[in-house]
């Protein structure tokens, strides 16, 4: 039962394998198993990639099971297509195209399960990026912010400085004033006389001013730190906004190019092996010597070949020869004065039939 499914996933001819010998229908089932087994990795191949894309169980076998039978149909056509002819040189030219189509599905098998292979070492590289991303991305948004929190920041030392300069004022008229009571400066007279009292009331004028703007600038100050917090808000929401995507930069392409940064030759090791799994049916079919199967499969098709091209030939001698009877024919009762006369008596009364209807149409009319 085994070996009989595997004969018909070769795509050979069932009846004609039945008169050789045992020999030969192992032959057929050993390719047969090789292009069911083929299919088989494909199925698992195309789910696990497509289980990385949906993240759906269901959906990645329902699809990997459809891309596993177009695999087992396309293997199942290329060997079956392979025909023994006893040329070598011809053999291998039919049979390089189905060889390119075999290194193509071979590549598409592989690489699925190498992902899946290498999957630590993927993450590691993956892991990597992320960092690398996440690092990159909160540079870039910090461009955004910074240049705007830093103006603020300007803006505030500025309104400082303004007090403090006021303060310093305020300082220097307080020391004036003192030193021109006690007599160390101005006038040098001691007491608190007319020029110690303008200059007093010009600190106690200045230090009215520096209170209001301390109040003042304080409000601005109060409103630029609360701008400065409201920015930095914004930075911290972009960055927990756009870390998810980093974090699920995970996908089959993703996958794909970390895999391309790992070492080659295990991967190529990998691709060589469904390489040899893929083609190994076709170099089966060409290297093994011509078998009872074939003659008989030639034997079949040259015979109906040949009763087609019979037939053929045949309707087409009988087409000649219907032409050239027919031809003789009607060269010779051209000129036969019987037919003359009675297609003459027709057609005369069909141009009397002719007249009559038109007199009648005519006088309808009028």
């Amino acid at each position: 039962m085994l070996k009989h499914f595997f004969i018909i996933c070769s795509g050979a001819d069932t009846d004609i394998l039945e008169d050789c010998s045992i020999g030969e229908q192992n032959k057929y089932a050993g390719i047969g198993a090789t292009v069911f087994f083929t299919a088989v990795m494909a199925f698992i191949a195309a789910s696990y990639a497509l289980y990385t894309v949906f993240d759906n169980l269901y959906s990645a076998i329902l699809f990997g099971l459809i891309w596993g039978l177009l695999i087992f149909n396309l293997d199942r056509y290329i060997v079956s297509t392979i025909k023994k002819t006893g040329n070598v040189i011809d053999e291998l030219i039919q049979a390089s195209p189905r060889i390119v189509l075999a290194v193509i599905i071979a590549v598409v098998i592989s690489k699925p399960l190498e992902l899946k292979i290498f999957e630590k070492e993927i993450n590691q590289v993956l892991l990597e990026q992320k960092n690398e991303l996440t690092l990159a991305n909160k540079t870039q948004l910090a461009e955004q912010f910074t240049p705007s929190i830093a103006a603020l920041q300007n803006e505030i030392t500025d309104l400082q400085n303004e007090v403090d300069i006021k303060e310093k004022e305020v300082n220097n008229l307080y020391n004036t004033y003192i030193t021109e009571a006690e007599g160390t400066a101005g006038t040098k007279l001691l007491g608190k006389g007319p020029v110690y009292k303008e200059k007093r009331e010009k600190h106690d004028a200045l230090l009215a001013e520096l209170q209001q703007l301390k109040i003042d600038n304080k409000g601005k100050i109060t409103a630029l730190e609360n701008e400065i917090v409201k920015l930095k808000g914004d930075y911290d929401t972009q960055v927990a906004t756009t870390q998810p995507i980093i974090n699920n930069f995970d996908g089959l392409m993703a996958r794909v190019t970390a895999l391309g940064k790992l070492p080659w030759f295990p991967s190529f090791f990998i691709f060589l092996l469904f390489l040899a799994i893929e083609t190994s049916p076709i170099l089966a079919k060409l290297l093994s010597p011509k078998g009872a199967y074939d003659y008989k499969l030639e034997d079949q098709e040259t015979a109906l070949k040949t009763n087609v091209l019979q037939n053929k030939n045949q309707r087409e001698a009988l087409l000649k020869t219907d032409y050239a009877i027919n031809d003789r024919i009607y060269n010779d009762i051209e000129n036969e004065e019987e037919l003359y006369t009675y297609k003459r008596k027709k057609a005369r009364e069909l141009m009397q039939l002719q007249a009559d209807a038109f007199y009648k149409q005519q006088k309808n009319i009028l």
